[in-house]
C-alpha cells in the first residue's frame, strides 16, 4: 500500500520512525510528512496566519518532509501538494500517550487521521500509553501486521480507526478488544508555581477518576493490558436532541 505517515510528536520521534521502519519492511510505499517540532494536543489547529515552510529529514534509511505547522497541516499539504498520487491510507504516529475518551477531541495525532478521513482516505490512528518510550518497534510491526486484517475498502466515509497499545510488552498484552471510547471528561486543575525570577504561572493537571471509568471502554481496557481498537466517526450532531426541539422550535421566525 501507498502510506503517508504523520504524528503530532515531530518528525524525530521514535514513535514516527518506528512505524516508518515496520512499514517498510513490510513492503508498503511510505511518504512521511510530519511537524518539524512537537503539537502535542493543539487538536484539529489549521495555520492560517503564517507560511507553512518545509524542510527534508534524512538519516539511514529514512526520508521524510518536516512541516511547520500542525498535524492536520501537514495532511492537507501532503494530501494537495506534496504527494503526488493519493495514499491508500493515511497512518498517524506512534504517539506518546495514550488517546482514549476525550483525549479524541484535544490530539493532535487523531486529527491528522481525521483530516485524511475528511480528505477521502481511510485512516488510523497509533498510540502508546506511555509519555516516555524508548523503543516501540515491537508495537509498530503489530499495526503493521494488522493492516491486512482491516476492512479497508469497507470503511465508512470519514471513518478513524484508534488503536492504543497498554504499557507492557506486545507479547504481554492480553489481546486486541474492539471498544467503545469512554465518555468520562477529565477533571482538571492548575497548580500555581514560580518561575526563577520569583514571578507566578500556572501548569495544568488533569485525571480521569478511575471509578467513573465503565468496564469494557477504551481506558480500562488499556489499564488492564489489553490493545484497544475503536472506529471513531466525527458526526457531532446529538439526533435524539434534535427531536426534542423539533415541536418546540418549529416555526421559530429567523
Amino acid at each position: 500500500m501507498r502510506i503517508l505517515l504523520t504524528n503530532d510528536d515531530g518528525i524525530q520521534a521514535v514513535g514516527l520512525r518506528a512505524m516508518h521502519a515496520a512499514l517498510v519492511a513490510a513492503g508498503h510505499e511510505v511518504h512521511v510528512v510530519a511537524p518539524v517540532t512537537e503539537q502535542s494536543a493543539v487538536g484539529h489547529a489549521i495555520t492560517l496566519a503564517a507560511p507553512l515552510r518545509v524542510k527534508e529529514f534524512r538519516d539511514e534509511g529514512f526520508f521524510g518532509l518536516g512541516v511547520t505547522g500542525t498535524p492536520a497541516d501537514c495532511v492537507k499539504l501532503a494530501l494537495s501538494t506534496l504527494v503526488k498520487e493519493k495514499p491508500d491510507m493515511v497512518i498517524s504516529g506512534i504517539n506518546a500517550g495514550a488517546n482514549v475518551g476525550v483525549d479524541i477531541l484535544y490530539s493532535g495525532t487523531v486529527s491528522a487521521a481525521t483530516e485524511g478521513a475528511l480528505m477521502g482516505c481511510a485512516a488510523m490512528a497509533v498510540s502508546m500509553d506511555d509519555f516516555n518510550p524508548r523503543d516501540l518497534s515491537s508495537q509498530a510491526a503489530y499495526a503493521v501486521a494488522l493492516l491486512p486484517r482491516l476492512p479497508l475498502d469497507r470503511l465508512p466515509e470519514k471513518c478513524v480507526l484508534n488503536l492504543n497499545f497498554p504499557v507492557r510488552p506486545v507479547e504481554e498484552m492480553l489481546g486486541l478488544r474492539l471498544c467503545p471510547h469512554t465518555r468520562v471528561a477529565y477533571e482538571d486543575w492548575f497548580e500555581e508555581r514560580l518561575d526563577p525570577r520569583g514571578r507566578p504561572y500556572y501548569w495544568m493537571c488533569g485525571e480521569l477518576k478511575a471509578d467513573r471509568i465503565s468496564q469494557g471502554r477504551d481506558r480500562r481496557l488499556l489499564t488492564e493490558g489489553w490493545a484497544t481498537l475503536t472506529p471513531l466517526k466525527f458526526d457531532f450532531t446529538d439526533h435524539e436532541m434534535l427531536g426534542v426541539l423539533e415541536p418546540m422550535l418549529s416555526g421559530t421566525p429567523c
